[in-house]
């Protein structure tokens, strides 16, 4: 079991149209409780869930915190301009105070690429090209030659040097593959079964062998976490969760992917006290240095969710 271990968490209240003062209300309620980090998502074209620029809401966040780490789970690379991907990062990165986690991705959806007019078969080498021009930007190389001879360097640069913390969402053996040869963590999906994580971590720590660069120590996971004692409130949870993974099951299966469909196999419900061994079956399994706690649980209220996360916040406390 590993010794350093952090849990964060996603807003539990968040759609389309939340404003700054309801996200940080709930980073403000985070960080009180002693999490480590505060994760939003990257998703266009979703409706009520779309969050396309979540850069954005974290500066919200980190203007009304002080230690929270700031961070995305899936910053979808391949769809943007690197070098206004590293201005904006160092910037998020100086306004917090040197607390940005960048989570990327390499995005998915069908719809995104024709939106974007980017072709999926090029999604990967423009993930990887992208990082290399970023990380260059950050340590304050040239990223482009002005008339003369000059470079031109970004500014500002990021408070963590070289650059912050980078950790890859990866779905999928050929991205898992390229997280490892690029010496990045593997941020699990919320929706992979605990069976098919262990294969994955495997896989990922094969890769990280071929890395040119020092092998990182980051092993993140995240689920949906509820751990309350009332009976009642779980079944709801598990309910809600049930028909939450009918429809991804779905849409997995009209993209060619295959999603769990137990709802033991991805999340974790129960007891604190059950809750609280699971949590140590995962970093005994997997070697979890981070939890990230998926907090939107269909079927439970606001107060059932603030509750739970008090009891997962004490387990953080507790090591």
């Amino acid at each position: 079991m590993t010794a350093t271990f952090e849990i964060g968490l996603t807003p539990w209240r968040y759609d389309a149209t939340v404003r700054a003062p309801l996200l940080a209300c709930q980073a403000v309620r985070a960080e009180a409780l002693g999490f480590h980090s505060f994760w939003l998502p990257e998703s266009h074209f979703a409706g009520p869930s779309s969050n396309p620029t979540p850069l954005l809401l974290l500066a919200a966040v980190a203007a009304s915190t002080t230690r929270l780490k700031i961070a995305t789970t899936s910053y979808l690379l391949p769809v943007r301009n690197p070098i206004q991907v590293a201005e904006e990062v160092a910037v998020l990165d100086c306004l917090s105070n040197g607390r940005v986690i960048l989570g990327v991705g390499r995005g998915f959806r069908p719809a995104l690429f024709a939106a974007f007019d980017l072709p999926v078969s090029e999604k990967r080498d423009r993930f990887e090209a992208a990082l290399a021009v970023m990380r260059d930007a950050w340590e304050g190389k040239p990223v482009a030659t002005e008339e003369g001879g000059g470079g031109v360097i970004l500014s500002p640069l990021p408070v963590q040097q070289p650059h912050p913390p980078i950790w890859s969402a990866a779905f999928g053996p050929k991205a898992l593959a390229q997280a490892g040869r690029l010496g990045l963590p593997y941020l699990a999906s919320p929706i992979e079964p605990f069976d098919r994580l262990i294969s994955n971590y495997a896989a990922h720590r094969e890769a990280l062998a071929t890395c040119a660069g020092p092998v990182p120590s980051d092993v993140p996971v995240m689920r949906s976490v509820f751990a309350h004692p009332d009976a009642g409130a779980r079944a709801r949870v598990r309910e809600g969760l049930e028909h939450q993974m009918s429809l991804i099951a779905r849409q997995a299966r009209s993209i060619g992917r295959i999603a769990a469909s137990s709802v033991d196999a991805v999340a974790l419900v129960g007891e604190p006290s059950r809750v609280a061994d699971e949590i140590a079956r995962y970093r005994e399994a997997l070697g979890i240095t981070h939890l990230i706690v998926r907090t939107q649980l269909p079927g439970a209220e606001e107060d059932e969710i603030l509750a739970s996360l008090a009891h997962v916040a004490a387990l953080a406390t507790a090591g």
